[in-house]
């Protein structure tokens, strides 16, 4: 190959465009905070705590008084056990005997359809409503202190913070109540030093079926027998962790959930008849087994009542009813003799407080919860209407009105009772329709909350948006001028800094003479839009004369306006199609279905550029009668660049076997390439779907060492040319090995499970190290050519053999040369110091983009080993489809001629865009809360984290997988290839 001389050219300086870049992303954050501070705002949390001594305890009537040890009412309840099995959707609860080939997870707790079927007065299952975000984190705050997270607290589910709010558990402790907890180590987190004993096991890693319920289930019957609690909570996860590795549909779940009857019916057996049970799931799940959105699955959760006391009426509905899970912290808090805590904004559930007398003595036991159960709401509403301005006032001003009207018909009827009116139906009609009022006003209040703490902030949200637009604005104006000669990112990165500097030190001095409280984000957000200002004031005002636009247009600052615009028309394409994009994301129904329309809008942008050629002639005509000179050359690239776009259409077309469905599309059926392989429950299938995942990971690493090679790369001995001939295959056998190891039954390998623990650790881990080994040479030592030092004797190496031939002689002649050669390059490299010189370097025509593809190729490797093994697929297309996408922009520049190699146009950027955005969906990503590959986090981390950032970083590389390769290497080399071609 020939070698091309070049001399070091005078290099960029590198810290002003660091920290231009640096600058270009602070402006970015900060438009992306203003927006995310407009929306979905978060509600204050209030510090008050109820108390005793409010003045919302029960009036007596009719010989009824608070018992010694409770408050506000008579405690209807002494002990309490609170089962959370996690992810217990109200499907697997329900029993239905007619089924007679029933799912997985169908018909496996028939033990709760058995007592509610004996004991109807005694058991009642109920569709437990979750409030979204379905996460557990946040249905454990909402069951606790009966509020309403909202969407902005799910990051909370990565790092639990104590919760501060008043809540069960602190009254329960304050009133001298003994709070015992086994299971999910979230919630020490949220109430640390609360509970009087703790059993505490790792929660996070949700491949890890049995250790939080087997440790539960070491302590669990101990703990009832023991009687040293009043309040028993046990969080069981296996369940919740088996939809998110296997899906419900599958033995695994019907293994666990048969494990959790039994142990149902195990410990009813140790309840006392004072004891109240209350099995709840926190959330439900889909059809792939993932929670944390809204849809209907998700907030579907059961909740099942038990006592050998009887608690409610003899009838029995035909189908149960639906509770939101806030109305279990007052219905607790009130059979436990404890106050509401005071932002609780559930309802109580009537049935509980019905007690064993006539019809008359339940519905006035009924209106006593409901009567203090208003109260407290409105006080709630009251303190924070004073603290914050979310709430609108004429709902307010509703919901007063009504509870004052339900108040004062309670007063006259309680007088009444007092003065001795006798029990009748009128009377019962009367207490029915009271009760009807105050359950009327208890969920307009909470219709009123949940409105208000989901509404927007439009002015924030508007002005993130344009300082977004502003900065991609910018991006383009600084790329477009970073090709002028006398452009300076250290004068373009002064002025910006100084005006942001000003605007925020203006900023901050008002708040120190005005005393108002200082609001962080706007401070950032005003900073970086003076930083904007000044560097378009300065570009426009100092603009180079001499600058060119991409594919070599004139001059556009001495030009006139309409040669300005013709400049500038090849960006209306491009730019206009990602404009168009961008203000579609405002569209619920373009975010629905942009998994179709990002491939839809990339195949448009690549038939129209082949069209425009077409259209301006740069395509040979194969039917024309007469070809000129060196039209066959031509002919031959138009074929190829035709097939490359037939390619890249299949490309497109077979991305979508890997989408994942959302809810609001209906009939839609999840990519079943998107289950791990111990999903499956066919041994054949499994091993053909693991021949054919390790067949697409040795393709892709075969296909990258060949490239290399085939381009002149791969030629030397320096560090990183060893590194892929060796490293490359090791890396994918580990891959494959830990596929193999995932890929087995939870039971399958016996007396290998140490073997298997280990296996599970030290081959992910073992990636991880290579492949950063690997990125660090590549930083180090990017050149994997030959590459010759031009101070070095150019003469022969060798004098030629003079005498007969003979192999030994030869030799003889030959060596000793050779080894004197060496000896003088060796001391030629001692003594030049730190002169420079140039370099001969062979195979240069690839040189940047071999090291980018090495790149490229160890981040896919680190991302392919956090994804399901069937995605190996989804990533050895999405290289077919970079590599197709390269040289079609390649073909493109050839055939139009005019393009500069080293410009990047604008139609190749949003091209990225979209194959970022498309394979984001092929890789079995949504942008929604379920579609979270969680399991990411725990890739080579059995154990779990002792901190929440690695997982956090895992899951966010496993999430934007697609958006790392594509952004991250392709582009960069885009001008390389072209160069080449």
């Amino acid at each position: 190959m020939p070698a091309l001389t070049f001399s070091r050219p005078c290099r960029m300086q590198r810290w002003p465009v660091l920290l231009f870049l640096a600058w270009a992303c602070f402006l970015f954050f900060s438009g992306i905070g203003l927006f995310t501070s407009g929306f979905l705002l978060m509600r204050i949390e209030l510090t008050n705590r109820s108390s005793c001594l409010d003045p919302l305890a029960a009036p007596a009537w009719a010989g009824q008084g608070v018992a010694p040890g409770a408050c506000w009412m008579p405690q209807r309840v002494p002990k309490a056990v609170l089962l959370i099995i996690d992810a217990l959707t109200f499907e697997f609860a329900r029993f239905d005997p007619a089924k007679a080939r029933p799912r997985p997870y169908e018909n496996k707790l028939g033990f709760l359809h058995q007592l509610a079927g004996s004991q109807p007065r005694h058991a009642r299952l109920y569709r437990f409503r979750a409030d979204p975000p379905t996460t557990t984190m946040q249905r454990i705050k909402g069951i606790t202190t009966g509020s309403l997270p909202t969407f902005i607290d799910v990051g909370s589910n990565f790092a639990s913070y104590a919760i501060e709010e008043d809540n069960l558990l602190g009254q329960l402790v304050e009133n001298g109540r003994r709070v015992v907890f086994m299971g999910d180590d979230t919630w020490d987190g949220l109430f640390p030093q609360k509970f009087f004993r703790s059993y505490f096991f790792p929660s996070f890693n949700v491949k890890d079926l049995h250790t939080v319920d087997d440790g539960i289930l070491q302590h669990l019957y101990a703990t009832v027998d023991g009687g040293e609690w009043d309040l028993l909570i046990a969080h069981f996860l296996g369940v919740d962790h088996c939809g998110h590795k296997h899906g419900p549909d599958h033995p695994e779940m019907a293994k666990k959930l048969t494990q959790m009857n039994e142990m149902l019916r195990s410990l009813v057996d140790h309840l006392g008849n004072d004891t109240l049970l209350l099995v709840a799931g926190d959330h439900g799940m889909t059809e792939t087994g993932d929670h944390g959105g809204d849809s209907e699955k998700e907030v579907n959760a059961a909740l099942f009542v038990y006592s050998k006391t009887p608690l409610f009426g003899a009838h029995l509905p035909k189908e149960p009813e639906t509770i939101p899970q806030v109305n279990l912290v007052p219905t607790l808090a009130l059979l436990l003799g404890v106050p509401i805590p005071y932002s609780n904004i559930g309802e109580v559930m009537a049935e509980l407080f019905s007690g064993d007398g006539d019809a008359a003595s339940a519905a006035l036991s009924q209106l006593l919860a409901y009567r203090i159960n208003a109260g407290q709401v409105d006080r709630f509403l009251h303190s924070y209407s004073l603290a914050a301005q979310d709430l609108p006032a004429e709902r307010l001003r509703h919901l007063w009105e009504l509870f004052s009207a339900a108040l004062e018909e309670h007063d006259q009827l309680l007088a009444q009772v007092r003065e001795g009116l006798p029990a009748s139906p009128e009377l019962e009609a009367r207490l029915g329709r009271l009760v009807g009022r105050f359950q009327h006003y208890l969920r307009e209040a909470r219709a009123v909350c949940m409105e208000s703490w989901a509404r927007f902030h439009p002015l924030r949200m508007v002005a993130g948006c344009a300082l977004i637009a502003a900065s991609c604005l910018l991006c383009c104006v600084a790329s477009e001028l970073a090709a002028a000669l006398d452009f300076s990112y250290r004068s373009r990165l002064l002025y910006p800094l100084l005006w942001g500097l000003g605007v925020a030190a203006v900023l901050g001095l008002a708040h120190l003479l005005t005393r108002e409280g200082l609001d962080l984000i706007l401070v950032v957000s005003w900073s970086a839009a003076a930083s904007q200002l000044a560097f378009f004031w300065h570009s426009w005002g100092r603009r180079p004369r001499g600058a060119r636009l991409a594919g070599g247009q004139p001059p556009v600052a001495s030009a006139g306006l309409w040669q300005r615009l013709r400049a500038w028309q090849g960006l209306v394409l491009p730019m206009g199609i990602l404009f168009i994009r961008c203000c579609a994301m405002f569209s619920d129904s373009f975010v629905v279905a942009e998994a179709r329309v990002a491939p839809f809008l990339l195949a448009s942008l690549a038939i129209l550029l082949v069209g425009e050629l077409h259209w301006h002639g740069r395509l040979a005509a194969p039917e024309a009668p007469k070809q000129p000179p060196g039209s066959t050359s031509s002919q031959k690239e138009s074929w190829q660049l035709l097939c490359l776009l037939a390619v890249l259409l299949a490309c497109l077309r077979l991305s979508g076997l890997f989408h994942q469905c959302r809810e609001e599309i209906p009939h839609c059926q999840p990519s079943p390439f998107l289950a791990p392989l111990s999903s499956l429950q066919s041994t054949q299938a499994k091993n053909l779907f693991y021949l054919l995942c390790v067949a697409s990971l040795a393709g892709l690493v075969y296909a990258v060492r060949r490239w290399l090679r085939h381009y002149g790369n791969l030629n030397s001995a320096g560090p990183l040319v060893l590194f892929v001939r060796w490293a490359f295959p090791l890396l994918a056998v580990w891959i494959a090995c830990y596929w193999a190891v995932t890929s087995g039954a939870e039971d399958a390998l016996g007396k290998l499970q140490e073997l298997v623990q280990v296996a599970l650790v030290g081959f992910p881990r073992a990636v991880y190290g290579l492949a950063s080994l690997g990125l660090l040479l590549a930083l180090w030592r990017p050149v994997t050519v030959f590459v010759k030092d031009s101070r070095e004797s150019v003469g022969p190496i060798v004098t030629p053999y003079q005498g007969a031939p003979s192999s030994h002689a030869e030799l003889q002649h030959v060596i000793p040369q050779i080894y004197r050669r060496m000896q003088e390059s060796l001391k030629t490299q001692l003594d030049r110091g730190h002169r420079r010189a140039t370099v001969a370097a062979y195979g240069l025509g690839s040189v940047y983009s071999a090291a980018l593809v090495i790149v490229l190729t160890l981040l896919a490797l680190l991302l392919l080993c956090l994804h399901s093994e069937r995605m190996s697929l989804a990533f050895l297309l999405l290289f077919l489809e970079g590599f197709v996408l390269l040289r079609l922009h390649a073909w493109l520049v050839s055939l139009a001629g005019d393009a500069e190699p080293f410009v990047v146009p604008w139609y190749a950027v949003t091209a990225w865009v979209f194959a970022a955005t498309q394979f984001f969906y092929s890789t079995g990503h949504q942008p929604i809360f379920p579609a979270i590959h969680w399991h990411a986090a725990f890739v080579g981390f059995q154990a779990g984290h002792s901190t929440h950032l690695l997982p956090a970083v895992l899951v966010g590389a496993n999430t934007f997988a697609s958006h790392i390769l594509f952004a991250g290497n392709w582009l960069p080399s885009a001008p390389a290839l072209a160069l080449r071609l």
